[in-house]
């Protein structure tokens, strides 16, 4: 996530909330401006759709997805011949319908689960397709999931009443998982990007003996400070959020130029058509900023064996607190690589060499801690 600073003075509050609301409807039309190279005009059309709703999106992902999976980014070079790959929804316990996938390796066996927590705004069905088809084939079962109200599953587009019901429903989701007789047996391992580092962090808090580790890809263990609005004007929109708590009114920076480093991978982020965009709503933003500040206050309850990695030139979310989890953190076996000149989106963003010198790391970790957790 990312929020931007504005100075606001003495502006009423009516001619700020203005403000913002041109500022979103200027936005949007750039974003119902863009253009992708190869695409007919029907298709283009079929972006301009309101995606606040879940039907919305699985028809415009549906009518993107081979595009999307062909673009000339190493994730999807990754062959996929040798893999079983599910697509599901299902109702869950709260009666929201949630999109899952899950990519096995198809002759073997996996040797451990893998279960992938998502960033903001994100979606199983692109990078995380590729990243996943990675882990899959070097020989690990992966399970991901969208939470609700962002990407195929069920629920307003980006919205976050509650970040305690989200770790519930990755509970309740990954519980079922593990249960299968096929998979009971293998170590389990969380993996989190970003936001879903903090997902990871308070399942685990919750589970503090359910899981094998965690991988923690710059995870938001805090916002970094030049992202988040000054006192005056958090202050402000905590405010407006208990009345009007889905407006998109926080101001952010594009997150493709603060997580993207590679330019041209930059370009080719647009591609992620049912990703959130916009400005976060009020009680997301306000969500996820709490969460921020508890998961800084319990560092230390950390206990299992962790892997954390993390671009030195992150300005999304704060490397230092990375440090931090480290240093802090009650786990015995723990290791945290800080990668120099490197941005936020360390799998998508990156160039070529540092995208594949970071999945050398996360299986080199994952290779020596699913052969230390198989029962004898």
């Amino acid at each position: 996530m990312a929020l931007k600073s504005v100075k606001l003075y003495a502006y009423p509050l009516e001619a700020t909330l203005q403000k913002f609301w041109c500022c979103r409807e200027k936005k949007r039309l750039m974003a119902a401006a863009l253009k992708f190279d190869g695409v007919s005009e029907e298709l283009h059309k079929i972006l301009d759709a309101n995606m606040d709703q879940a039907p919305a999106r699985r028809r415009v992902r549906e009518s993107f997805k081979d595009i999307q999976l062909n673009i000339d980014h190493i994730l999807f070079k990754t062959p996929y011949s040798g893999l079983k790959m599910k697509e599901s929804y299902e109702v869950n316990s709260r009666g929201l319908e949630i999109f899952s996938k899950s990519w096995l390796p198809e002759a073997s066996q996996p040797k451990a689960v893998v279960c992938f927590c998502h960033g903001y705004g994100d979606t199983c069905t692109f990078f995380v397709e590729g990243i996943a088809r990675k882990l899959a084939s070097a020989g690990y079962g992966v399970f991901a999931m969208d939470y609700p109200g962002f990407g195929l599953s069920e629920g307003l587009h980006g919205f976050i009443p509650s970040f305690a019901s989200i770790v519930d429903d990755v509970i309740e989701h990954y519980s079922k998982v593990k249960e299968n007789p096929e998979f009971r047996i293998l170590p389990s391992f969380l993996f989190g990007e970003s936001m879903g580092g903090a997902v990871a962090l308070k399942v685990h808090l919750k589970q503090p003996n359910a899981w094998s580790g965690a991988i923690l890809v710059a995870p938001m263990c805090k916002i970094a400070d030049d992202m988040v609005p000054p006192w005056l004007v958090k202050q402000m929109l905590i405010g407006v959020a208990y009345i009007l708590p889905k407006q998109k009114l926080v101001p952010q920076k594009d997150l493709a130029e603060a997580a993207f480093r590679d330019l041209e991978k930059r370009k080719l982020a647009a591609y992620n058509v049912i990703a959130y965009k916009d400005k976060p709503r009020l009680q997301t933003a306000l969500e996820m900023l709490r969460t921020t500040q508890e998961i800084e206050h319990k560092l230390e309850k950390v206990s299992l064996p962790l892997l954390i990695l993390h671009g030195e030139a992150d300005i999304v979310t704060d490397p230092s607190v990375s440090k931090s989890l480290y240093e802090k953190a009650s786990s015995s076996d723990k290791k945290i690589m800080l990668y120099k000149d490197a941005y936020h989106s360390l799998l998508e963003g990156e160039p070529d060499e540092m995208i594949i010198r970071v999945f050398n790391d996360i299986f080199l970790w994952l290779e020596e801690h699913s052969v230390k957790s198989t029962p004898s």
